[in-house]
């Protein structure tokens, strides 16, 4: 790279092109600085497409407060971010890139054709008219002895020297898309203030269903059912049976509370509503009934459509005295625990939760102990579910990081 002459701006360096990392480039183009984005992927935004298959949930329409809320412990640090670049903001940000969205049943958001590609290619393009150079399959390796940056390409490594460097290097999942957490142990020889990566929005396994479970039913879906962990009020959704224990949307929903758990006590448990719609009483009442020659499995499909994976689910997880009596029964299809040993793998898990901790960096995501690097998205220390969540607040990161780092700039 060419040094820079005195009359040229200064050059910032995003390092990720992700949601987080173009947000904050296209900060730090507006505010007139030279920006140049490194990746080290054959292509920019690799999680961000994967994200859209099926449709591109970009952001959720539930009222703030509840919004915030799903930010959980860390809700203080994120609601700061969405005060510049809530989900109102992100959709008119969006719009103002020709896509248009919706808001579908649920309260989720989607651009109007439900996929990522065209919203993609339309801010790249913007991107590059203001002047954002992004260059692909070249990865940070840390700094040299001079404070440069050392960056990997096909053709070997090159010193970049930069005003500022905004790090939006993603978590911990899905390395094949560029979340690996390689840039760990880089940060940690800086003091960065780091917590370990853990899965979030996981899978999680059982110690171990019985053959005939898993023969059967591993990959069947529960639907029309609820959710819950103890002491919480219960979700309606839906899982899928697995091999190992249970994934899904309602169990990803519970992830930090269950993994936390596990983490604390060995193990954590998921109360299963099978019938979420109708109280224990009249499941009661229905077992009661008379039922004759038949089984209770037959009793239990004939009075209240109990029958497929939800039967053998009950049955593998109640012994043999509560499976024949009807008040302990209904009360297990109310509440039916499942208990959860372990995670699945880090790398398999939607995203994930630890990374570079809020204490140690300032309101504008500055790590205060290496000044003029800035960390934006999964890399910073936070969670939330699916459902939108997970990218307003990388956007918001990225824009917070892009302008501070701009600020910075400019006060040097």
């Amino acid at each position: 790279m060419p040094d820079l002459n005195p009359a040229s701006p200064p050059l910032a360096v995003v390092i990720g092109g992700g949601p987080a990392g173009l947000m904050a480039a296209e900060a730090l183009a507006q505010a007139g600085l030279a920006v140049e984005v490194f990746d080290a992927m054959p292509s920019v935004g690799r999680k961000f497409l994967l994200a859209g298959v099926g449709g591109m949930n970009i952001t959720h329409s539930e009222p703030y407060p509840a919004f915030v809320a799903r930010y959980a412990e860390r809700q203080g640090n994120i609601e700061a971010l969405l005060r510049d670049f809530d989900a109102d903001a992100l959709r008119q940000w969006i719009h103002g890139l020709g896509v248009e969205t919706f808001v579908g049943t649920s309260g989720r958001v989607f651009p109007s054709d439900m996929k990522a590609a065209p919203l993609l290619r339309a801010w790249l393009k913007r991107l590059r008219e203001s002047g954002v150079v992004i260059h692909t399959r070249h990865r940070w390796l840390g700094w040299n002895a001079e404070g440069a940056l050392r960056i990997a390409y096909p053709q070997g490594e090159r010193a970049v020297k930069a005003a500022v460097v905004v790090l939006a290097l993603g978590g911990g999942s899905w390395a094949r898309l560029g979340s690996d957490g390689a840039w760990q142990p880089l940060l940690a020889e800086r003091a960065v203030d780091i917590s370990p990566m853990q899965p979030s929005n996981c899978g999680f396994e059982v110690e171990g269903w019985s053959a005939v479970l898993k023969q059967k039913f591993a990959g069947a879906p529960l639907k029309n059912i609820a959710l819950s962990v103890p002491g919480s009020a219960p979700r309606k959704g839906e899982f899928i049976l697995t091999a190992q224990g249970v994934e899904g949307s309602l169990v990803y929903a519970w992830s930090a509370p269950v993994r936390e758990a596990i983490n604390r006590e060995g193990q954590g448990v998921l109360l299963l509503d099978l019938l979420p719609d109708k109280p224990v009483d009249k499941i009661a009442q229905a077992l009661a009934k008379p039922r004759g020659s038949r089984s209770m499995a037959k009793h239990l499909h004939s009075q209240l459509g109990i029958d497929g994976v939800k039967a053998a689910l009950l049955r593998e997880l109640t012994d043999q005295a509560t499976f024949a009596d009807p008040g302990s029964l209904a009360r297990a299809i109310k509440a039916l625990p499942i208990t959860l040993v372990r995670t699945r793998p880090l790398d398999e898990a939607i995203s994930s939760a630890g990374g570079v901790r809020f204490e140690g960096l300032d309101d504008g995501l500055m790590v205060k102990a290496v000044p003029g690097v800035f960390c934006a998205g999964e890399m910073l220390d936070w969670e939330a579910p699916t459902g939108g969540y997970l990218l307003t607040a990388c956007f918001a990161s990225g824009l917070r990081a892009g302008r501070a780092a701009a600020d910075w700039v400019r006060a040097s």
